[in-house]
C-alpha cells in the first residue's frame, strides 16, 4: 500500500444520466477535492448490490493504482446499513455495507475495514451518495480517518458470496452480456450454456462470422456473451440474472 492518499475519484453508481451522479462530483470540488473525479459508470444493475459487487471488483482490477472508488448502489438508503470506507489492495472503496465490496475484498490484497460514525450536519434521508458517501471520500483526500471503527473483513454483509457469480450480472449499450465468471477460470474448450443456447468461444469478435453468438474473455477479464455486429441480449433473449453454465464440448 504505497500510496498515502488517493489520486483520483471514480465514482460508480446506478443513477444512471439523472441529476444525482453530478450532485455527488459537485460536493467533491466543493469540499476542496483537488484531485481529479471521473463518472466511471452510472448504470450498474440498479437495486443489485451482488451483481454490482461483481463489476466493481473487475474494474477495480484495471484502473490506475491509487482510486478512490465513491460506490452508491444502495437499495437500503436510510436504513440500517452501515457506511464504510475500505483500504483494500492499491485503492480506497466508500460507499455501503450491502455486500457491494464484498467480491472486492475476496479478490484484492490485505484489506482494512473502517466503519464511519461521524454524521455531517445535513443529512437527507435519501441521498447519502451526495450527503454522506461524497463528503467520507473528501474527508479521506484530506488525510481524515477518524470518528471511525474496525469491522473485520468476515462481518461484511455478502462475506460469504462466492467470488465468482455464474450469472449475467449487466448488459451493454451494445447489447453483450456480462457474467461475472472470471476467464481466467473458464476451459477455453467449454461452451458457455445461457438462457437454453449453448455458445461457443471466439477470442474476439473478428474471428466468427456477422450475426455468429459466443463467448470471450472481455478487456475486465470476464466471461462475456456476444453476436458480432448484433446483440446478444435481442438474438438469445437475454436478461440480467439469467445464469450461465460452462459445459465440455
Amino acid at each position: 500500500m504505497k500510496e498515502t492518499r488517493p489520486g483520483r475519484i471514480a465514482l460508480f453508481s446506478d443513477f444512471g444520466s439523472d441529476l444525482y451522479q453530478g450532485q455527488m462530483a459537485l460536493v467533491l470540488h466543493a469540499m476542496g477535492v483537488g484531485i481529479p473525479v471521473v463518472s466511471l459508470m452510472d448504470d450498474a444493475p440498479s437495486f443489485e448490490p451482488r451483481y454490482s459487487a461483481a463489476l466493481l471488483s473487475a474494474l477495480a482490477s484495471r484502473v490506475p493504482h491509487g482510486t478512490l472508488f465513491l460506490a452508491v448502489v444502495d437499495p437500503g438508503v436510510g436504513g440500517e446499513r452501515l457506511p464504510l470506507a475500505i483500504r483494500s489492495g492499491h485503492h480506497w472503496f466508500v460507499g455501503p455495507d450491502n455486500g457491494l465490496f464484498a467480491l472486492v475484498l475476496k479478490q484484492s490484497g490485505p484489506s482494512e475495514v473502517r466503519v464511519v460514525e461521524w454524521r455531517p450536519p445535513q443529512l437527507s434521508d435519501s441521498f447519502h451518495g451526495r450527503d454522506l458517501f461524497a463528503p467520507i471520500a473528501a474527508r479521506i483526500c484530506s488525510g481524515e480517518w477518524h470518528e471511525t471503527r474496525s469491522l473485520p473483513a468476515d462481518r461484511l454483509v455478502g462475506a460469504e458470496w462466492p467470488a465468482d457469480l455464474p450469472e449475467l450480472i449487466y448488459i451493454d449499450h451494445f447489447g453483450n452480456a456480462f457474467t461475472g465468471l472470471r476467464a481466467s477460470l473458464v476451459d477455453r474448450d467449454s461452451r458457455l450454456l445461457v438462457a437454453g443456447h449453448h455458445v461457443g468461444y471466439a477470442r474476439t469478435f473478428c474471428e466468427v462470422p456477422p450475426g455468429t453468438p459466443f463467448w470471450y474473455e472481455n478487456s475486465l477479464g470476464l466471461v462475456e456473451v456476444a453476436v458480432n455486429q448484433g446483440r446478444a441480449d435481442t438474438l438469445l433473449g437475454l436478461r440480467i440474472g439469467d445464469a450461465v453454465r460452462p459445459v465440455p464440448a
